[in-house]
């Protein structure tokens, strides 16, 4: 989460007649607690109130999740948002639906053996620091020494940076390159070398929706192994891709069917369609999650093996992803899936009409499109300032420059996941046509970008 600092507004929040006349004040402390406690209402209705400038989910294109669901899934959520997932004495059938969701995962992924093993996350973040922290260990067990590093294109989540510099880790990062947003399998095995705890693939990345090639590093980390000896297991994070390759890249090899893939991290809160809350880790084999990792905790009663970074959390991202397995199957899946890369290929299109655009991420793999202003020098605006404008409408989209060595391209991005339908998608080419030519033509001066973060940011 962001981190935070001090309120240096010291003006307390004005609270609207219809709650003040009930609880005789017409203000409440900002950033302390009240002296006295207010109806349920009330509190309710100061709360929904300070909401309302948030934006409106259906017109955020610039997320990854999952910001709507059925009645039915709400009330899921509301009835399990107090079940204590490591409680597992307590709540045992909460438990076997998780077992039952890791077990259909690992299905999906191609396991053959039935020798894996994984563990629901808070999410594919945490789910990344638990294959990274794993494969760091089993580094350190088979007698590595030195300083251990891990190699990755630069185009990877934050959460792999992070991973390495909170645990030591020297990050050898693989730079993108006009024409190439990817992973290139012959740069990544060149940077490997006896102190590699691992290489990570990315299954759709964050910045143009594009696959790793992922047995084609395989192949070259296999190469490796056979000629140097050094032998590096290969992670794929999955976050979005884990949930859309299986049904609409069923040729594109990635998954437990290459033998080099140890581990894969996804994101449920995602493709998976359940709100924010819900990751998976999945280990091909207990002998790349090594024992020393694993905790035997008995403070709630009974003995249960535990890896993660938390304790107690919600079970209810996990039983929404039951629900989701259990209400859409592979057919539903697979259905959204096409309808997702329906909308980006339309929005694909449309873009290319438009005008100035040229497509960066057309949609192929992940249903995402990045695009970037051919010459914003000729067009007289930049991207930050049309992400600005088409704020006017309603619309979240962001801007920002892909990471190194393409610092110098800004693209914009739009995610089209379940509920941004055909039809929001023309009012959005609609909005973007209008803008772009009100911005072409300055009807007014170029707003002010407020915050244009780089990749170093």
């Amino acid at each position: 989460m962001s981190l935070q600092r001090v309120i240096t507004d010291d003006q307390d929040l004005q609270i609207a007649p219809v709650f003040a006349q009930r609880i005789d004040e017409d203000v409440v402390p900002k950033g302390r607690l009240p002296e006295d406690p207010m109806p349920a209402s009330v509190a309710a209705g100061i709360v929904q109130s300070r909401l309302l400038l948030d934006g409106r989910a259906a017109l955020n294109l610039a997320t990854f999740c999952t910001t709507a669901a059925e009645p039915e899934l709400e009330r899921i959520y509301a009835e399990t948002a107090s079940i204590n997932l490591m409680n597992r004495e307590e709540y045992p059938a909460s438990a076997n639906i998780e077992q039952e969701c890791v077990n259909a995962l690992a299905n999906l992924w191609h396991d053959d053996d039935g020798q894996f093993i994984g563990c629901s996350t808070v999410g594919s973040s945490e789910a990344a620091m638990l294959a990274g922290l794993a494969m760091l260990r089993r580094w350190r067990e088979k007698g590595g020494t030195g300083r251990p590093n891990m190699v990755f294109g630069t185009h990877v989540h934050v959460c792999w940076p992070k991973f390495c510099n909170y645990w030591d880790v020297e990050a050898r990062t693989v730079p993108l390159a006009d024409g190439r947003t990817i992973l290139d399998p012959a740069l990544a095995a060149a940077a490997v070398d006896e102190n590699t705890i691992g290489v990570v693939a990315v299954l759709g990345s964050t910045q143009d929706g594009r696959y790793d090639p992922v047995a084609a590093i395989a192949t070259a980390l296999d190469d490796v192994a056979a000629d140097r000896g050094v032998d590096v297991p290969l992670h794929v994070d999955a976050a979005s891709g884990g949930f859309i390759a299986p049904f609409l890249d069923v040729d594109f090899a990635w998954d437990f069917a290459l033998p080099r893939v140890v581990s894969i991290s996804a994101s449920g809160h995602k493709f998976g369609l359940v709100y924010p809350g819900a990751g998976w880790c999945l280990w091909r084999d207990p002998e790349y999650l090594p024992e020393s990792l694993v905790f035997d905790c008995n403070v709630l009663g009974g003995h249960h093996p535990t890896f993660t970074l938390n304790f107690s959390r919600s079970a209810s991202g996990v039983i929404a992803q039951y629900y989701q397995f259990l209400r859409n199957g592979l057919a539903g899946y697979q259905l959204i899936a096409q309808r997702c890369q329906e909308v980006a290929r339309y929005v694909a299109e449309g873009v290319r009409a438009v005008g100035p655009f040229d497509i960066v991420g057309d949609g192929e793999d992940l249903p995402v499109v990045a695009f970037r202003l051919r010459d914003p020098g000729e067009a007289g605006f930049t991207v930050y300032h049309l992400s600005e404008t088409l704020k006017s409408d309603g619309w979240h989209v962001p801007a920002y420059s892909l990471p190194p060595d393409l610092e110098h391209v800004d693209v914009v991005r739009v995610v089209c996941r379940q509920g941004f339908t055909l039809d929001l998608a023309a009012r959005f080419l609609e909005s973007l046509a209008k803008h772009t030519e009100r911005l072409s033509k300055h009807p007014f001066p170029l707003p002010e970008v407020a915050t244009a973060l780089s990749f170093a940011d």
